[in-house]
């Protein structure tokens, strides 16, 4: 659902909180299709995860919602702020990389509630369908569990519903309704970047 405020400019987006138990049984990592493998976290990976995560969500829904992931420069600045914070989980943040090139990205997060905070799930839209985002995200699942977390939690923007089923599926459920407000004029290509919202 999406609504507006033409007075003010501003678009409302309906977003979904969701979580997900990590105590409860979970299903283990798929191994990844043939040619596709995965890259750990490493401080000098930050400029690729932000490259993939731009070219994830330039496109797509979130790019409107959250202008940065549309830029890579935004991405960079994403990435810097994520793998800066004192709860960053590197055992949660991976690649996966296409014959060497990176086409997936995952980043988790730790809050001060002892549980794990998805920040961002992408795919290039070139190798959609084949169940990386199931992959990352256990892959990330099984990161926070690894790092002594008992819950893992993700916001969603309710129009992806191919995301909120891939949720669904994995354990996810929704908690609670939220509305991010976009200035609609700010998200225009040549608008400068909008600060980072964080929520944990």
């Amino acid at each position: 659902m999406i609504a507006s405020d033409v007075q003010q400019g501003l678009t409302y987006f309906k977003r979904f909180r969701m979580e997900a138990d990590l105590l409860a049984p979970m299903a283990p990592v798929p191994l990844l299709p043939s040619r596709f493998t995965w890259l750990a976290w490493r401080d000098d990976l930050l400029e690729l995860h932000a490259q993939v995560k731009q070219q994830s969500f330039s496109e797509e829904i979130d790019g409107v919602v959250f202008p940065n992931l549309s830029r890579y420069e935004g991405c960079v600045r994403l990435m810097r702020d994520i793998c800066g914070r004192p709860g960053f989980c590197g055992a949660a943040t991976w690649l996966i990389l296409h014959e060497g090139t990176p086409c997936g990205t995952i980043q988790g997060i730790s809050n001060r509630g002892g549980g794990g905070v998805i920040q961002n799930l992408g795919v290039v839209a070139a190798h959609r369908g084949l169940g990386l985002g199931t992959a990352l995200l256990l892959k990330a699942m099984h990161g926070f569990r690894q790092a002594g977390l008992g819950q893992a939690a993700l916001e969603v923007t309710a129009q992806n519903e191919a995301a909120v089923r891939l949720y669904r599926r994995l354990g996810f459920r929704r908690r609670r309704t939220l509305y991010k407000a976009v200035d609609v004029l700010a998200a225009l290509p040549d608008a400068p970047a909008p600060e980072v919202d964080w929520w944990l």
